[in-house]
């Protein structure tokens, strides 16, 4: 399978929240030791009871590590609530920034935010990058510890974390599972594509956006944002969730606290606005960003995108997410149909994504 695979956003949901009181069941690992019986000679039995101690060792073990890390993790997470829903953030650093998704804070310029104690602090907006579904809100008069950013690039799959957040308003709520596949493409209905996802199999319950997918040690490897859809009953899907990863983030909270908006995105600029044509017609451009990619390239308004990089268009998701996995100054090839009906490949020089 492909380190960018793509997952179809109508299977995906954000997991923000809004307000409500519901149960939810904090998941805890506990490790079983299977003791196996005997006709009962000594050397049986000692043997049993030795593979026993060990075995309930390493059991005593992993739980402690899971009760060190979640003490450690909770007090930096706390909730982020606006007058339409509600979700979790990270605290970033002793300034009182904290890290969330930018589908939590909406349109919203102010917030509550509630941290592991159940204390309230007004926030209010620092600045957002919806590109990677990030922001950064500010708390005022709060002293509240940061968390630990990890190095996303480190994790592998198979590493056990856990996610921490305030699903259905709960706070520092904790569910448990592994890190099952890097690298994943999700495309999202705004028509961006959320690249280099790290998916994992720890339940992500609504509210749980923003929040911290930990490490054993503690560290913060990624952001929960987006939990998959079964497209049969249109339920959650057991087990399979999306973080964006800890790096990503290090990246764009630090622009946004440091100018207020992004100056280097890393993200591949195409320069033009799309619109999906009917019937597989391709992607048709809407309009073109003056002195932009598009615009160098020749695209002018009118013009329908049929290929890019060689694979057909049948949609803006097909080209957000082949643009999630470029860079800018990485050449793609369009194929397109001109409004007279005439057929040319084009070659844009993509550029860096505009910060917001």
């Amino acid at each position: 399978m492909s380190s960018h695979d793509k997952t179809d956003h109508s299977k995906l949901r954000r997991m923000a929240v809004r307000p409500a009181i519901a149960a939810v069941t904090v998941a805890a690992a506990i490790l079983l030791a299977a003791c196996g019986g005997g006709s009962g000679n000594s050397q049986s039995t000692g043997a049993s009871s030795t593979n026993t101690t060990t075995a309930t060792s390493g059991a005593d073990s992993l739980q402690d590590q899971f009760v060190h890390t979640i003490g450690a993790i909770g007090p930096s997470v706390v909730q982020v609530q606006t007058p339409v829903g509600l979700g979790s953030g990270i605290v970033l650093d002793s300034k009182g920034n904290v890290v969330t998704n930018d589908h939590v804070v909406g349109t919203s310029k102010r917030f509550q935010v509630t941290d592991s104690t159940g204390k309230r602090y007004a926030a209010t907006l620092v600045g957002t990058f919806a590109p990677d579904d990030l922001a950064v809100v500010h708390v005022e008069g709060s002293q509240l510890p940061p968390a630990a950013l990890g190095d996303s690039s480190k994790l592998q799959v198979g590493d056990l974390v856990l996610a921490v957040g305030s699903p259905l308003g709960l706070e520092t709520s904790v569910t448990n599972g592994i890190v099952s596949a890097l690298g994943r493409t999700v495309s999202e209905s705004s028509g961006v594509a959320l690249p280099d996802l790290i998916q994992t199999s720890a339940p992500i319950n609504p509210g749980n956006s923003g929040g911290a997918l930990v490490d054993l040690s503690g560290q913060v490897v990624g952001i929960p944002t987006l939990a998959a859809i079964d497209p049969e009953n249109q339920q959650q899907a057991s087990g399979i969730g999306f973080a964006i990863p800890s790096n990503t983030v290090k990246s764009i909270a630090s622009q946004l606290i440091s100018h207020g908006h992004v100056v280097r995105s890393n993200r591949a600029y195409l320069g033009a606005q799309l619109a999906t044509l009917p019937a597989g017609g391709g992607v048709l451009v809407a309009a073109v960003t003056g002195n932009g990619p598009a615009a160098a390239a020749g695209l002018v308004t009118g013009d329908a995108i049929t290929t890019i990089a060689g694979h057909p268009v049948q949609s803006i998701e097909d080209i957000s997410v082949t643009l999630a996995n470029l860079k800018p100054g990485d050449k793609v090839a369009l194929g397109i149909r001109t409004p007279r009906g005439t057929k040319a490949t084009v070659t844009v020089t993509l550029g860096q994504f505009p910060g917001s």
